[in-house]
């Protein structure tokens, strides 16, 4: 399996790091989660392909703009209108191509682009199929779940599963640098994203930093903004380990997905400015509606 270790300020470095991890902290990548072929969703039943010339593509020659560029803002538009809609079936690109009277290169890059944004999914052998959009992830920043959708345009919301205090496992333990007879709080909730589901976030918060916080509402308020607010935890930076993984029964369940989707894993540990750790949290993301960005700067 592949991981990725970014670590993440909120919003500037905390002092006292060294010049190297200053560094690792302006890196960025970007990483895709592809999805195999059988795990594709389907058409919506009774889904029929539109054809090119009804859906209003042309292009306008006198532009500077590329021809594939301006296939894909279209096509955006069209769903952002309404006019297409998740499941339903799209033209091929020949089709577009002979509407458009061009060649299929710059179709087959424009179809490559959505499919890219999660706006196309695509299979060999079969016709592409209008998706739901993945919603792209800054970690240049420390920002919360709800506070990144807001700052997007997004409508986040949250569902807790489950919130009950338990014996830490090793991992969790050494990421909260606990000590031998400490309990954590075990928080998990469903993310969710304009109503649809995107990710199931488990967190681990020390019993002895957050007592009471089963008081709190936990599905309306940001737990960052409880951090802050509520017990007063300044938050200043994150370590992140990225990888990808498969659903099993219970998180496709809950993520309305396949068993055997790609997913995107996320290990964070999140310290104060005192630089205590003071959550480990495990999120499970569902690759065909996410993915991660950061942006890497070259060392003059």
């Amino acid at each position: 399996m592949l991981y990725f270790v970014l670590l993440i300020a909120r919003p500037t470095t905390p002092a006292g790091l060294s010049n190297k991890v200053r560094r690792q902290i302006h890196r960025n990548v970007v990483y895709y989660v592809p999805m195999s072929a059988k795990h594709l969703p389907g058409p919506k039943p009774d889904s029929v392909a539109p054809r090119a010339e009804s859906l209003g593509l042309v292009l306008d020659n006198a532009s500077f703009v590329p021809y594939y560029e301006q296939i894909v803002d279209r096509v955006r538009n069209l769903i952002k209108g309404g006019e297409l809609r998740e499941g339903e079936v799209f033209c091929s690109e020949g089709e577009v191509a002979r509407t458009l009277g061009i060649s299929k290169m710059p179709v087959r890059q424009a179809f490559q682009k959505l499919r890219s944004e999660g706006l196309l999914i695509m299979a060999k052998g079969k016709r592409p199929i209008i998706g739901s959009g993945r919603v792209p992830w800054d970690f240049q920043q420390l920002r919360g779940f709800s506070e990144e959708m807001r700052r997007r345009g997004l409508v986040p919301s949250a569902k807790v599963l489950a919130l009950e205090i338990e014996e830490p496992d090793p991992e969790t333990a050494q990421a909260l640098k606990l000590a031998a007879d400490e309990k954590t709080y075990c928080l998990q909730r469903l993310r969710f994203v304009n109503k649809k589901p995107v990710a199931v976030v488990t967190s681990h918060l020390p019993v002895r930093l957050f007592s009471g916080i089963e008081k709190q509402d936990l599905a309306k308020q940001s737990l960052y903004h409880v951090f802050e607010n509520v017990y007063r935890r300044k938050l200043h930076w994150a370590e992140e380990v990225i990888g990808a993984v498969t659903a099993g029964e219970e998180d496709a369940r809950v993520l309305q997905t396949s068993p055997g989707s790609a997913l995107l894993s996320i290990k964070e540990t999140t310290y104060d400015v005192q630089r205590v750790p003071i959550e480990y949290s495990v999120s499970l993301l569902r690759a065909d509606r996410y993915t991660a960005t950061v942006v890497s700067v070259r060392k003059t």
